[in-house]
Parts: structure tokens; sequence; C-alpha cells
């Protein structure tokens, strides 16, 4: 009977996991495609700020790489800017807080979704610097994917999966990934100008 028991949990754990992930991943998604669509707004309308876009995109992947690589901590001060709107959807999520059903889980990880953080800050600023909705949508929700193994894991092996990601070589390795990539998003802004 224990070990049915066991077992029954964590299935319920599983599914609670992958119920929640699916949900911030449509958080993802839907603001992918909108800070898409504000990207070709401003593309069509105003093309310097599409430019400060790019730029800014490119800074912001270098600051989530020195932060992942735990070098400096400067992107941590940008989801500030996220909390105001944060005060709004928190007390929704807390009401879904502990709730078994599985629209509620859904619910939980669809709020948890817009919870101010910077790595997903990053991400969109490179979405809306591309100016495309549909790519913004498709790159978010493969940002959630990414995002998905680590997540799910830590669910349900948070020991083991703490270990590996506080060994420092693979949160350089990580971050340097990144830095390359913002400096790469710099260097494509610069061929537009020669």
């Amino acid at each position: 009977i224990a070990a049915a028991a066991g077992q029954q949990a964590g299935e319920h754990r599983l599914r609670a996991a992958l119920l929640f992930n699916l949900g911030r991943i449509t958080s993802y998604t839907l603001a992918g495609g909108l800070v898409g669509l504000l990207g070709l707004w401003l593309q069509s309308q105003h093309m310097v700020f599409m430019l400060v876009l790019r730029g800014l995109a490119g800074l912001m992947l270098i600051m989530m790489g020195l932060y992942i690589a735990g070098w400096a901590s400067w992107i941590t001060r940008a989801e500030a800017l996220g909390k105001g709107v944060w005060k709004f959807i928190q007390p929704l999520a807390q009401r879904r807080l502990g709730r078994n059903d599985p629209l509620s889980q859904f619910l939980l990880g669809a709020l948890w979704g817009w919870l101010p953080c910077g790595l997903i800050y990053s991400t969109l600023s490179w979405v809306a610097a591309n100016g495309d909705p549909i790519d913004g949508m498709i790159c978010m929700f493969a940002f959630g994917l990414g995002t998905l193994p680590a997540l799910v894991s830590a669910t349900l092996l948070s020991t083991a999966l703490a270990k590996i990601l506080r060994n420092t070589k693979v949160r350089s390795f990580a971050g340097l990934i990144l830095i390359g990539y913002g400096f790469w998003t710099w260097f494509a802004l610069y061929q537009m100008f020669i």
C-alpha cells in the first residue's frame, strides 16, 4: 500500500509540475507575441527605436551572462521594472497555491510566467528588436521549452540539479555563451551602419 501511495504521489507531483510549466510557457509565448508586435510597430514607425532596442538586447544578454556566471548582478536592477505589474498578479497567484486541480496548477504557472526575471527580460528585449510577433511567440515558446527540463527537474530532483547548477564551471560556460551572443548582437548592429 505504501509503494502504491508513493507512486501516486510521484505521479501527482509530475502532473502538477507539467501543468505549472505549460502555463508558464503559455505566458512566455503570449509575451513574445505582444513584444514582437510592439517591435514591429516601432520598426514601421521609428527605426531609431529599433536600433536602440537591438543595442539594449545585446546589453541585457551581456548582463545576464555576467549574472549567470556569478561575476556581476546588475541585471537584478532590471527586474525591479516588473515589480509594479507583479503586485497585481501576485494575489491571483497566491489564491492558486496549494490547489490540486489541473486548472489551478495551469493558471498558477500562467500567472507565474509574469514574475519579474532578468533572463526573461533579456530574451524579450531580443524578441522586440526583431520586430516580428510570430517569431517572438516561437522564440519565447522555445525559451520556455528550453527552461522546462531544469524547472521540472528542480521540482522533482532539486538536490541533484542544484549541485550541478552550483558548479562554477557550468555557470561560467553558460554565462560566456550569453555574453558572446550579446557581443554578437552588438556586432550585427554595427554591421548595419557599415
